[in-house]
C-alpha cells in the first residue's frame, strides 16, 4: 500500500483550508486598534480653561473600596417583599434593600450593563479602561494579557494613591506590578467555591482599619464558580449569597465619611449558571453604590438612569477620586453623583454635573481626534457630524464660562447626548474589517473546496502516478511564497505572513487545475448526486440565522431523510428484489446472479433493521438537545446538568444508574463485536487493550462518576479522600486511556495464528475444541470468521511444493488465523471505543447515554453500508464508498455535536471539562484549552477517525460464499472451488485500489466538511453589518472553523493508524511466509 502519497496528499488539501481560514479570520474578526497614550494631570482643561494640575485640587471623595461579586446579576440584588416563597437566589441580599429605603441619599442600586462578550477578562478591561471589546478578546479569557491601554489603574498610581488588591489572579495578569499590595488567589478552578473568597475575608477587614491604602479592589468569585458548578437555583448559591450580605454589611459598618462603597457584579449568568454571550441575563449585572456621607441631592428622581453602562464608571470614579479619565475611555460620567450647577449643599461639594459632563466630553473628543488619524474604520461622515457637534458644544460651554450667569439650559442634555453618540458611533462600526484578506480567504477556500473535489475524483490515477504530478505545483508554490516574502522584505522592511501563505496556496490550487485539466476523466462523473445536493442545501441554510438557531433539528431531519433515502433508491433500481429463478442459467447458458435469494432477503432485512435502529437513535438524541437564548420555549435537556446539581435523591440515582448501564453497554458493545469477528483470540497489545484496559477504563470511570456527585458537605469524615477521588480516578483514566492507545499503535494486530503439522488436521474444517482461544464464539462464528489458508497466496505457496506431504521437507505446518479477515477494521473500532470513554469522562455523566446512542448510530450506518453495498454489488470493479454513506457520516457528526448538549455559542461551552483530573487548576493554558476543545468537538473526533470504517465495513460483512469465479473485489485470486470469504484481506490483493479508495474517502469527507467552512465563512463575510453577526454567524464560524480543524487532525490519525495496521500486516505476512510480503 502507497501510504506515504496518501497522507502527503491529505495534508496539503488539509493546509490549503488552514491558510485560507486564516486568511479570512484575520480579516473578518474586530480588532479594535489601541490608542497607547495615557492621560496626565496637566492635558485636562478646568471648567475655567486654563491648564492647571488637575490631580491637585481638591477630589469629592478621599477613599475607595470596590467589591466585585464576580455573576452578581441584577436579579440576585433585587429584593421582593411580596415573595413570599422566593427561589434560592431570591431575597438573599437584603442589606441593598435596607440601605437604599432607609437613607436615599447615601445609596443607590442600578443595573449595570456589560457589553458583550461576558467573560471576566474582557469586563475586568472593560470597567477598567473604559472601552467597549470587540469580538476577538472573548479568546483571551484563557490567556488574560496585560492590559497596554490607559486604565484606572494606572491613573491612581500615578496620581500616588494606593491600591490594594485581593482575589481573582486574573487582576495580576492584567495588572503587573501596578498594586501596592496585592494578594492573589488561583480562579480558575469552577468546583472551587470557597478559596478565593475565604482569602479575602482573612485580609479583608484587617486592610480596611489600617491606613496603608486609598483604593481597595476585591473579587469576590464564589458566586460565579457555584452558578458554573450547581446553577443559580441551588442551596449552595442561596449560601453564597447570603454570605456576601453579610460581608458588604460588615464592609458598610467600617467605613469612614470620604470613603466610596462600590459593590458590582462584571456580568450576569443564565438560568444553567453559564456566561460570555449578549442575553440580558448574561450583561446585566448589579451595581451598588453608598457612602457613610451624602452622595446623591435627594431619593432618586425620574432624570436618573434605568441603566448604567459598565464604561460608565471609570470616568465616574476617576472624577470622583481627583484623578485624570483614562485616555481611551468612552464612557460617560454618571450625573446623579455629581451636584447640580450652582448646589453645594451640606457634604456636596467638587465637580458640578456640568463641569463634569465638560471634562469629559474633552476627553471623548481628545481620543476620538487621536483614534481617526490612527485608523480609518470611523464613517467619514459620522466623524465630521460629531466634530461640528463638539465644536457647538464648545463654543456653547466657553462661552457661559466667560459670560459668568446660569449655564444654558439644554447644554447639559447635548452634552449627554454627544457623548452617547460617540459610544453608539464607536460600538456600531469599531470594526476593523479587512476585504482584501476576506476575499482572499474566501477564494483560497473555494479553490480548496473544487481542488479536494476533483481529487477524490483523480484519486485512482494520483495514486498509480505515485502523486508525482503534485509535486510541481507544491515546489513552484513553495518558491512562490518565499519570493513574496523577499519582496516585501525589501519594500517594506518586514514580510506579512498572511499574504506569503495567500500566494502559495492560490498558486498551488491554481497549478493542480492546470495538471487536472489533462485528465478529463473525472468531469465524465456526476457532480450532483441527490445525497451530495442534501449537503450542499444545508450548507446554503447556513445563510439563514433562523436554520443556525434550530441547526440541531435541522441536522436530525436531513440524517433522517438520507437514512429513508438508500432503501428507497435500493428498491427502485431493482436491487431489493430476490432474483427469479430462470431455467437458461440453470443450464449453464447464463451467468449465475451474483447474489442468491436467500442472501438479498438477508441483506434486505438486515438494512431494514439498520434503518430502523439509526431512526430511533435520532429521536433519542433529541432529549439531550440544549437551548439558545432565541428559543424562548425550549427547555433544555435534564440529562446536562451534572449529578452534584440535582438536589432529588432518587432522581440522582436513576441518572447514575442509566449513565452507569449506558457505559456497561458501549463496553459490551464494543467487546462482542471483537468477539464475534474472532479478533479477542490473539496475544498482542490492541487484543489485551480490549480484554483489560477497556473494563477497568469503564469501572474507574463508573466509579469517579460517584465519586463527583458525592457532596462533600454530606460527609465530612470522608472529605479528604473524596477529594483524592477526583484528583486520582480522572487521572488514572486518562493514564489507562494513554496506554491503551500506545499499546494499539504498538501491536495493533488482532491475528490469532494456530499451527498444525499434520496433513488430515488441515482439511477439517474446525480446530479442535481444546485449541479454541474464545471459548464465547459460537463453532458457527468461528467458522464463519475463520480463514483456513490465511490468504490465496499462501496457499497457492503452501500447497505448490513449500509444504510437502505429511507436514513438508522442511517442517512447515499448515496454518490457520482468527481474526485476519478484520485486520483492519478491528484495531480502528477498539480505537474509536477506547478514545470515546475517554472523551465521556470530560462530559456530565448523563451524557453517557448519549454516547450510547452515537455508538448504535454509528453501527446502524456501517451496517446500512454494507447491506446497500452488498446488494448493489459494488465491490466488483473497486472498493470506491459512495456518496450517501460519507454524507450520512458528516451529517452524523454534527447532529451529534448537539445531541451531546453543545451549541456554536460561547455560553455553552462547558468549562468544567478543563479541570477534570485537575481540580487545583493548571499552570498553563494549553493543557486546559485541549481538554475543553476535545469535550466540545467530541463527536466530530470520533466520527473522523472512524472515518475509514465506512471502507471496512462492506469487507467485513461480505456474505461467505456470495460472489463467484473472479468478479468479486477487484481481482481476488479464487480457485474453482468455493471459498471462504476473505473479507478485508481482498485489499492487499490490490494496494493500489486500497490506497485510491482510502484516499478518495478521506478527500470526501474533508470535501464535506470544507463545504460546511465555506458556507460558515460566506455567510460571516455576506452578513457582516447583519443585525445577527455577533451573535449568530461569527459564533458559527469559529465553531466550523474549530470543528474543521479538529476533524481533519483526527481523520490523518484515522488514516495513519490504517497505515500502521498495514505495514504490521505486511510484517506478519513476512514471518509467516516470506514471498508472501507484499
Amino acid at each position: 500500500m502507497k501510504g506515504l502519497p496518501v497522507l502527503a496528499l491529505l495534508l496539503c488539501i488539509s493546509s490549503l483550508y488552514f491558510v485560507g481560514l486564516y486568511l479570512f479570520v484575520g480579516g473578518f474578526l474586530l480588532v479594535r486598534l489601541e490608542v497607547n497614550r495615557t492621560s496626565s494631570c496637566g492635558d485636562v482643561l478646568q471648567p475655567a480653561g486654563e491648564p492647571v494640575d488637575f490631580c491637585h485640587v481638591q477630589p469629592r471623595l478621599r477613599r475607595a473600596v470596590v467589591l466585585i461579586i464576580d455573576a452578581l446579576k441584577f436579579d440576585f440584588a433585587r429584593y421582593d417583599h411580596s415573595n413570599a416563597a422566593p427561589r434560592p437566589y431570591e431575597n438573599k441580599l437584603p442589606v441593598l434593600e435596607e440601605v437604599t429605603s432607609s437613607r436615599p441619599s447615601h445609596s443607590r442600586l442600578y443595573p449595570f450593563r456589560a457589553d458583550p462578550p461576558t467573560t471576566t477578562m474582557q469586563r475586568i478591561k472593560g470597567f477598567t479602561t473604559g472601552s467597549l471589546p470587540t469580538f476577538v478578546d472573548v479568546g483571551n479569557n484563557f490567556a488574560s494579557s496585560a492590559i497596554l491601554e490607559d486604565n484606572l489603574i494606572h491613573q491612581l498610581g500615578q496620581t500616588g494613591k494606593r491600591v490594594v488588591f485581593m482575589g481573582d489572579d486574573t487582576w495580576e495578569s492584567l495588572f503587573p506590578k501596578k498594586f501596592h499590595r496585592s494578594l492573589p488567589f488561583p480562579s480558575f478552578n469552577v468546583k472551587d467555591l470557597h478559596t478565593v473568597d475565604d482569602g479575602i475575608l482573612q485580609h479583608l477587614y484587617p486592610t480596611m482599619t489600617g491606613d496603608d491604602w486609598d483604593v481597595l479592589v476585591a473579587h469576590f468569585l464564589g458566586v460565579d464558580h457555584c452558578g458554573h458548578r450547581f446553577g443559580p437555583d441551588h442551596p449552595a448559591m442561596a449560601d453564597k449569597l447570603t454570605q456576601m450580605n453579610a460581608v458588604i454589611r460588615s464592609v458598610m459598618e467600617r467605613l469612614q465619611n470620604d470613603t466610596l462603597l462600590v459593590v458590582m457584579g462584571d456580568h450576569g449568568m443564565t438560568d444553567t449558571g453559564d456566561h460570555g454571550g449578549e442575553s440580558l441575563k448574561e450583561t446585566d449585572a448589579a451595581l451598588f453604590l453608598y457612602s457613610p456621607a451624602p452622595l446623591f441631592p435627594g431619593p432618586p428622581s425620574q432624570d436618573e438612569p434605568e441603566v448604567v453602562p459598565q464604561t460608565d464608571l471609570v470616568p465616574t470614579l476617576a472624577l470622583l477620586l481627583g484623578v485624570p479619565v483614562p485616555y481611551s475611555s468612552v464612557g460617560q460620567v454618571l450625573l446623579p453623583l455629581f451636584p447640580p450647577h450652582g448646589q453645594t449643599e451640606g457634604a456636596v461639594e467638587g465637580l458640578s454635573q456640568l463641569e463634569a459632563l465638560w471634562i469629559n466630553a474633552k476627553q471623548v473628543n481628545r481620543f476620538l481626534e487621536t483614534y481617526s488619524s490612527m485608523a480609518s474604520d470611523i464613517p467619514p461622515e459620522n466623524l465630521s457630524q460629531l466634530r461640528r457637534e463638539f465644536s457647538r458644544l464648545s463654543d456653547q460651554y466657553l462661552s457661559w464660562v466667560r459670560g459668568g450667569g446660569p449655564p444654558p439650559p439644554r447644554l447639559l442634555f447635548s452634552l449627554q447626548s454627544y457623548l452617547s453618540s460617540v459610544r453608539d458611533t464607536c460600538r456600531a462600526t469599531w470594526a476593523r474589517f479587512n476585504p482584501f484578506k476576506m476575499a482572499a480567504g474566501l477564494v483560497v477556500l473555494a479553490f480548496a473546496c473544487l481542488t479536494c473535489y476533483v481529487l477524490s475524483e483523480l484519486s485512482v490515477v494520483l495514486i498509480q502516478e505515485n502523486a508525482r504530478r503534485l509535486r510541481t505545483p507544491v515546489v513552484v508554490a513553495l518558491v512562490v511564497g518565499v519570493s513574496v516574502a523577499v519582496a516585501q522584505w525589501f519594500a517594506r522592511g518586514y514580510a506579512d505572513v498572511s499574504w506569503c501563505l495567500a500566494a502559495s496556496a492560490l498558486t498551488s490550487e491554481l497549478l493542480f487545475f492546470w495538471t487536472a485539466a489533462r485528465s478529463a476523466s473525472w468531469l465524465s462523473h456526476p457532480l450532483l448526486v441527490p445525497p451530495l445536493v442534501v449537503s450542499l442545501l444545508r450548507c446554503a441554510s447556513l445563510l439563514s440565522d433562523s436554520y443556525v438557531i434550530a441547526e440541531g433539528r435541522v441536522v436530525t431531519f436531513l440524517l433522517f431523510s438520507l437514512a429513508l433515502y438508500v432503501p428507497v433508491h435500493l428498491n427502485w433500481c431493482g436491487h431489493l428484489v430476490p432474483p427469479t429463478p430462470d431455467p437458461l442459467k440453470a443450464a449453464g447458458l447464463l451467468p449465475s446472479p451474483t447474489l442468491s435469494s436467500s442472501a438479498v432477503r438477508k441483506e434486505t432485512t438486515t438494512l431494514v433493521g439498520g434503518v430502523g435502529l439509526l431512526v430511533l437513535s435520532l429521536y433519542l438524541s433529541l432529549s439531550f438537545h440544549a437551548c439558545r437564548e432565541e428559543q424562548g420555549s425550549c427547555r433544555p435537556s435534564p440529562f446536562l446538568s451534572p449529578l452534584s446539581r440535582l438536589q432529588d435523591s432518587q432522581l440522582k440515582n436513576l441518572h447514575y444508574v442509566l449513565s452507569v448501564v449506558s457505559l456497561a453497554l458501549w463496553t459490551y458493545l464494543l467487546k462482542r463485536c471483537l468477539s464475534h469477528y474472532g479478533n479477542l483470540n490473539s496475544s498482542g497489545g490492541a487484543a489485551f487493550t480490549a480484554r483489560w484496559i477497556l473494563p477497568l477504563l469503564s469501572v474507574f470511570l463508573g466509579i469517579y462518576w460517584a465519586v463527583s456527585s458525592t457532596p462533600e458537605d454530606n460527609f465530612k469524615d470522608l472529605g479528604e479522600l473524596i477529594r483524592l477521588g477526583q484528583l486520582t480516578l480522572p487521572r488514572a483514566v486518562f493514564c489507562l486511556l494513554g496506554l491503551g492507545l500506545f499499546l494499539i499503535w504498538l501491536d495493533p494486530l488482532t491475528v490469532f495464528i494456530k499451527l498444525r503439522s499434520s496433513p488430515s488436521s488441515r482439511t477439517s474444517s474446525l480446530p479442535p475444541p481444546r485449541y479454541r482461544a474464545s471459548t464465547s464464539m459460537s463453532p458457527q462464528a468461528e467458522l464463519h470468521h475463520l480463514i483456513p489458508q490465511i490468504y490465496q497466496r499462501m496457499r497457492r505457496s503452501l500447497e505448490d511444493g513449500e509444504v510437502g506431504e505429511g507436514g513438508g521437507a522442511d517442517g512447515r505446518p499448515a496454518v490457520e488465523a482468527y481474526g485476519l479477515g478484520t485486520v483492519y477494521s478491528a484495531p480502528l473500532l477498539l480505537f474509536c471505543g477506547l478514545l470515546g470513554v475517554g472523551l465521556l469522562l470530560l462530559h456530565p455523566e448523563g451524557m453517557a447515554l448519549s454516547f450510547l446512542l452515537l455508538l448504535l448510530e454509528m453501527g446502524a450506518m456501517l451496517y446500512i453500508h454494507a447491506s446497500s453495498t452488498t446488494l448493489r454489488g459494488h465491490h466488483s470493479g473497486g472498493f470506491t464508498v459512495s456518496w450517501p454513506p460519507i454524507v450520512m457520516w458528516s451529517l452524523a457528526s454534527s447532529q451529534f455535536f448537539h445531541a451531546t448538549g453543545h451549541l456554536p455559542t460561547f455560553p455553552s461551552i462547558q468549562w468544567g471539562a478543563a479541570f477534570v483530573g485537575f481540580p487545583e487548576g493548571h499552570s498553563g493554558t494549553i493543557l486546559p484549552a485541549s481538554l475543553v476543545a476535545l469535550n466540545t468537538f467530541a463527536s466530530h473526533a470520533l466520527f473522523a477517525v472512524g472515518c475509514p470504517l465506512l471502507l471496512f465495513w462492506p469487507l467485513a460483512c461480505e456474505v461467505r460464499g456470495s460472489r463467484g469465479g473472479g468478479g468479486g473485489g477487484g481481482g481476488r485470486a479464487c480457485g474453482d472451488e468455493d471459498e471462504d470469504a476473505v473479507m478485508e484481506m481482498r485489499l492487499r490483493e490490490n494496494p493500489d485500489q486500497f490506497s485510491s479508495a482510502l484516499l478518495q474517502l478521506s478527500t470526501r469527507y474533508l470535501f464535506l466538511l470544507g463545504a460546511q467552512v465555506f458556507a460558515s465563512v460566506s455567510a460571516a463575510a455576506v452578513l457582516r453589518r447583519h443585525l445577527m453577526v455577533w451573535k449568530v454567524f461569527a459564533p458559527k464560524l469559529m465553531f466550523e472553523a474549530c470543528s474543521f480543524l479538529v476533524s481533519s487532525v483526527f481523520l490523518l490519525v484515522g488514516v495513519t493508524l490504517v497505515l500502521r495496521v498495514d505495514v504490521a500486516v505486511a510484517q506478519w505476512f513476512k514471518k509467516v511466509i516470506p514471498e508472501a510480503s507484499r
